[in-house]
């Protein structure tokens, strides 16, 4: 898969996810192979529809 941004960009990105919970690391020879984080995607999703009940609600 191509993406239109560097590997240093792609790099720094997954530090940050890697950083805040998001993303697990795991090393498979020299390779570093990135999963999301299932538990900490969920809770972000729950924080986020929460904020936006409350938007809703004019809160």
């Amino acid at each position: 898969m191509l993406l239109p941004v560097s590997r240093p960009a792609v790099s720094q990105h997954l530090r940050a996810l890697k950083a805040a919970g998001l993303v697990q690391e795991e090393r498979e020879g020299t390779r570093q192979i990135y999963r999301a984080d299932r538990a900490a995607l969920e809770a972000v999703r729950a924080y986020l529809d929460e904020l936006c009940r409350k938007a809703a609600a004019g809160g």
